[in-house]
């Protein structure tokens, strides 16, 4: 009976009812439904998923990329803003007696316990020239500077001052501008009334002095005619003050005077004060003022170049730069000297008008007995060279203020330069301004002509 009570449990378990088997079909329907379904969103979900994360991984990987490009261009101006320094910065930086006579290229300094090169734009072997012919027995100061017209860079800076040696001339203000001042008001001249280099002039009494009664226009038998190209190479004071009194006025000489650097910063590595001009309500003073017959218009050789070197620049003005480049103790360049325009002097015609002007100086005005034989020297002859003398008495009477600025280019080729030397005598006259300036322009152009030889050499072998 325990047998047949056994089977008979052990079937019932084993053949469930038809209610039981219904309902297990039922879920197991219910299951592979919901199972169907379950893959079949899953995939649309996954695809969606999939769809969504390629996008907005694109759009993020497009905007990180675009934001480390934006933040690496702006990291690399940052890095140069800190790492590059201006002309102000060196000035500061630097103690302008370094730059005093240099005998190297290149030299050290130290600077906040941090070492630093500084590579100069000179030219050695034309600085060590200058510097062995200075005339120290004679003159009380010294300063001569050459400089790239294109550029702006200095060629050489040499200077000599017989009470204080580490003081430097060239970049010293108080030097009476004299007749270089003639360039500016010739300028003004061509541009505000119309004058060229044949201009018709006239005057009573010398050439070198100025006196009121020589402004006024009267003819004579002693009445002397010039023309404006013949007044300029001779410097003829009485002209060109009856330019300034009668025909510019105050307001033109002002704006000439401005346009050409006077009363306002000229950017240098070393720091170099404003030349000076004054102009009052008094005719005569303008007249002293446009002829240069007066101490009160000042300016230095740098100055000086910069203003020569709008004249083969057709009216614009070159910055000068004498440091191409420092190099930090980390090897990093902190400064890197470039070409600067200041501003448009005068028109490029105008500018042509002044060049003509300077070369009349050499050729027959008071320049000529300097540079007398240039038409047969190897070197000179190939070249053209304009120049302005200026000269007046220090207000003692113990000296002699002596400019010369001028330019020298090739005839044919591109070299140029402009120089600007001022010296200033004691009792006895000895090397001039101009003989400097001579000097400077054979000497250059000797190298340079060598060097372009040599080149041309190696070019064609």
């Amino acid at each position: 009976m325990r047998q047949n009570r056994f089977k008979s449990e052990h079937e019932t378990l084993k053949r469930p009812g038809w209610r039981d088997y219904q309902a297990r079909l039922k879920r197991f329907v219910l299951i592979t439904t919901l199972t169907k379904r379950i893959i079949k969103y899953s995939f649309f979900l996954i695809l969606t998923l999939v769809g969504f994360y390629l996008i907005v991984g694109k759009l993020g990987w497009t905007a990180f990329n675009y934001s480390q490009k934006d933040y690496s261009r702006e990291s690399k101006k940052q890095v140069s803003k800190k790492k590059l320094i201006d002309k102000n910065d060196i000035q500061t930086l630097l103690d302008k007696r370094a730059f005093v006579n240099l005998k190297d290229k290149s030299f050290d300094l130290v600077v906040n316990s941090q070492k630093l090169r500084v590579n100069t734009s000179l030219d050695l072997s034309l600085q060590h020239y200058l510097q062995k012919k200075i005339d120290r027995d004679t003159s009380r100061y010294v300063g001569i500077v050459v400089m790239d017209p294109s550029t702006g860079r200095v060629l050489s800076m040499v200077s000599f001052d017989k009470t204080d040696p580490s003081n430097n001339p060239c970049i010293d203000n108080e030097f009476p501008a004299a007749s270089i001042f003639k360039i500016v008001t010739a300028a003004a001249a061509v541009e505000k009334c119309g004058f060229n280099l044949s201009s018709k002039f006239s005057y009573n009494g010398r050439k070198y002095t100025l006196y009121k009664s020589q402004l006024k226009d009267k003819t004579n038998k002693y009445t002397n005619k010039t023309t404006l190209k013949d007044s300029f190479a001779q410097s003829v004071n009485p002209v060109f003050g009856k330019i300034g009194a009668n025909y510019l006025g105050k307001s033109n000489l002002e704006e000439y005077a401005l346009a050409f650097g006077f009363n306002r910063k000229i950017n240098f590595e070393i720091p170099l004060s404003p030349s000076f001009i004054s102009l009052s309500d008094d005719p005569y003073q303008w007249a002293e003022v446009a002829c240069g017959f007066n101490h009160e218009t000042k300016i230095s050789p740098v100055h000086g170049a910069v203003i020569t070197s709008a004249i083969l620049n057709q009216g614009r003005m070159i910055e000068p730069t004498i440091v191409d480049q420092i190099i930090d103790g980390a090897g990093h360049t902190i400064y890197r000297g470039h070409i600067v325009t200041m501003n448009r002097a005068m028109t490029s015609e105008s500018s042509d008008v002044v060049n003509n002007l300077m070369r009349a100086s050499i050729r027959s005005g008071t320049c000529s007995k300097i540079f007398r034989g240039r038409g047969t020297d190897h070197i000179l002859s190939r070249l053209n060279i304009g120049g302005k003398t200026g000269s007046i008495d220090t207000k003692k009477h113990d000296g002699r203020y002596d400019w010369f600025v001028g330019f020298a280019e090739e005839k044919e080729g591109a070299g140029k330069l402009v120089i600007s030397v001022i010296v200033v005598h004691e009792k006895y006259i000895g090397t001039r301004a101009s003989q400097y300036a001579r000097m400077a322009i054979k000497e250059y152009f000797r190298d340079y002509f060598a060097k372009n030889k040599t080149d041309l050499k190696r070019a064609s072998s």
